[in-house]
C-alpha cells in the first residue's frame, strides 16, 4: 500500500479551501491533512462542518506567525498555500492584506527552508488574476509573462505580486506558482457589494468552477505529476466554454433567476469601463495537459448555484423598480460604488474608472448599447526576447535585450548561461535598481517593483517601454491617468 501524503493547507475556511476539503475527504486513502484555521467565530463555525473528516487535523493559528506556519510545514510533504485576505477588504485594509498576503509567504518559505530535506516539500503558491489588471478589449488574450500592470486602487494585487516574486525567487527546490482566475461557486450569485460597479460590461473573463479548482489543488498533490510542472508560473482557467464576456454572465445569471431584461435592474453608466481585471488566456490549456482538473461547464455550475440559493428564483418575479432603487442603486453610492465617485466628484477614481466626466457623461442610456463581442481569434504581446530560445541556452545578451524592450538595462556583468534561477541586478527607466531571476522577469513578466506600484504613472512609464505602451495603445482613446 503506498504511504499516504501528508498536505498543509491554508485557507481552509474560505469558499475555495472548503471545496478542497471535500475533495481531500473523497481521497482520505492517499491524504492527510493539516489546516491551520484562524480561531475567529467565522473561520471556527465554517471548519465545524468537517470535524467528521478522519483525515483532517486542524490547528488554530495565524498564518503571520512563524511558530505556528512552521509547526504545520513540519512533516509535510505538500503546502497548498491557498490562504489570502481578498478583495474587495483586501483594498479596504492594505496594510492587513500585505501583512498577511505576503508575510505568510514569506513564513512558508523560511520554514520549509528550515526543514532538514526542503526538496522533499513542494510549496504550491496562489497568485491572482488581478496581478495582471485591466486587459479590456482589443487586448484581452493574455499569457504568463505579459506586464504585471494592477489596476488603480488594488492592494490584493499588488500584494500578490511581491509574494509571487518571494516564491519564484525563494531559492526553494520545489515549487509553483497558480494565478488563479475568477472562480465560479454559489456565493457569486449572492455578491452585494460596490465592487460589482466596477465591472465593465465590455470586459472578460475565463472563469473556473469551484469544484474544478478544487479538483486542481488535490491533483497537483497526486504521484502522476510530471516533474516539469514544478517551478513554473501557471493561469488557472476553465478553458474555452468558460471564456465569458461580463455582460454575458449578467446574461446568464439573470436567465437562470427568471430575470427576463437585466437592463431594467440597472443604469448602463453604473458601471466602470475600465480599471478593473479580467482576461482570456492563451496558455490555461497548458495547465490542463500537466495536472488535468477540468470537468465542469458553466451551465452546470450556474444550475448548482441557483440550487444553493433557492430563494433567488424569486428574483424574477419581484418588480424591477424595487430591485434597481431599493437594492442596487445604493450600492452604487455606497463608498467604493461608482456613484459614489461622481456623486462626490472624486476626479482620480472618475479618471480610473471613466476617463473622466465628460466620458462617463457620453456613456449613454441602454438605447445605444450594443452587446460586446470581442475577437476570439487568441493574439499574443510581445515579451521582448527570442521565446523560441531554449530557457537552458538564455545569455546575459537575451536579458539585455528583455531589459531594453522594457525601457530599462540589465545591471549583472555575468551570467551563467542557462541559469534562470538566479538573480540578477536590473535598472528601470525611472533609474530603480533591483533584483530579479530570469525566470522572474521574463517568463513571470515582473519588472520593477518600485513602478509597478505607482500605478497613476503607467502611462507615463509606458513612453520609455515598449512592454507597456503595447497596453496603453489597446486602451480607447481618453484612458490614460494623469
Amino acid at each position: 500500500m503506498t504511504e499516504k501524503k501528508r498536505v498543509f493547507l491554508t485557507g481552509a475556511a474560505g469558499n475555495w479551501g472548503r471545496y478542497i476539503l471535500r475533495e481531500f475527504a473523497e481521497r482520505a486513502d492517499e491524504f492527510d491533512v493539516v489546516a491551520l484555521v484562524l480561531p475567529t467565530g467565522k473561520d471556527i463555525a465554517a471548519i465545524r462542518a468537517f470535524e467528521g473528516m478522519p483525515n483532517l487535523q486542524v490547528r488554530f493559528g495565524d498564518l503571520t506567525d512563524y511558530a505556528a506556519v512552521e509547526a504545520c510545514v513540519k512533516g509535510a510533504d505538500y503546502v497548498l498555500h491557498v490562504g489570502a485576505v481578498v478583495s474587495p477588504f483586501a483594498d479596504e485594509h492594505p496594510e492587513l492584506a500585505h501583512r498577511v498576503n505576503v508575510g505568510s509567504m514569506r513564513n512558508i518559505i523560511r520554514a520549509v527552508h528550515a526543514q532538514p530535506d526542503p526538496s522533499a516539500v513542494a510549496v504550491v503558491g496562489i497568485g491572482t488574476i488581478a496581478e495582471t489588471g485591466d486587459r479590456n478589449p482589443p487586448h484581452h488574450w493574455g499569457r504568463v509573462g505579459d506586464p504585471l500592470r494592477v489596476a488603480r486602487y488594488d492592494e490584493y494585487g499588488q500584494s500578490k505580486i511581491i509574494a509571487e516574486k518571494a516564491l519564484v525567487d525563494s531559492g526553494l527546490p520545489k515549487w509553483a506558482w497558480l494565478r488563479q482566475t475568477g472562480i465560479f461557486h454559489p456565493g457569486v450569485l449572492e455578491i452585494r457589494d460596490p465592487i460589482m460597479t466596477h465591472s465593465p460590461f465590455g470586459g472578460v473573463m475565463e472563469w473556473v468552477s469551484v469544484e474544478d479548482a478544487a479538483r486542481l489543488m488535490v491533483n497537483v498533490c497526486g504521484n502522476d505529476v510530471p516533474d516539469e510542472f514544478w517551478g513554473g508560473i501557471y493561469n488557472i482557467g476553465g478553458g474555452e466554454r468558460w471564456r465569458l464576456t461580463n455582460w454575458e454572465l449578467q446574461l446568464r445569471i439573470s436567465g437562470a433567476l427568471g430575470v427576463k431584461d437585466v437592463k431594467r435592474w440597472y443604469d448602463r453608466n453604473w458601471f466602470a469601463t475600465r480599471n478593473f481585471h479580467g482576461q482570456w488566456y492563451t496558455d490555461s490549456d497548458r495547465l490542463e495537459e500537466l495536472v488535468p482538473f477540468r470537468q465542469d461547464t458553466p451551465d452546470a455550475a450556474l444550475e448548482r448555484a441557483v440550487r444553493a440559493n433557492p430563494a433567488l428564483r424569486a428574483a424574477g418575479r419581484v418588480p424591477a423598480w424595487i430591485v434597481k432603487n431599493l437594492v442596487l442603486k445604493p450600492l452604487t453610492l455606497k463608498p467604493r460604488g461608482t456613484m459614489s465617485f461622481i456623486r462626490d466628484g472624486d476626479e482620480e477614481k472618475i479618471a480610473a474608472y471613466f476617463g473622466s466626466l465628460d466620458e462617463w457623461q457620453a456613456i449613454g442610456d441602454w438605447s445605444t448599447f450594443w452587446p460586446p463581442r470581442p475577437e476570439r481569434t487568441p493574439s499574443l504581446l510581445d515579451h521582448g526576447y527570442d521565446e523560441s530560445k531554449q530557457q537552458s541556452e538564455w545569455t546575459l545578451n537575451d536579458m539585455a535585450d528583455a531589459a531594453r524592450f522594457r525601457g530599462g538595462r540589465v545591471l549583472s556583468d555575468r551570467m551563467r548561461v542557462g541559469d534562470i534561477a538566479t538573480p540578477l541586478d536590473w535598472a528601470c527607466a525611472q533609474g530603480h535598481v533591483f533584483k530579479g531571476s530570469p525566470r522572474l522577469v521574463l517568463t513571470g513578466g515582473h519588472w520593477c517593483p518600485e513602478c509597478v506600484r505607482d500605478t497613476a504613472a503607467y502611462a507615463q512609464q509606458a513612453e520609455s517601454s515598449p512592454f507597456l505602451a503595447q497596453l496603453e495603445a489597446a486602451l480607447p482613446v481618453g484612458t490614460r491617468v494623469p
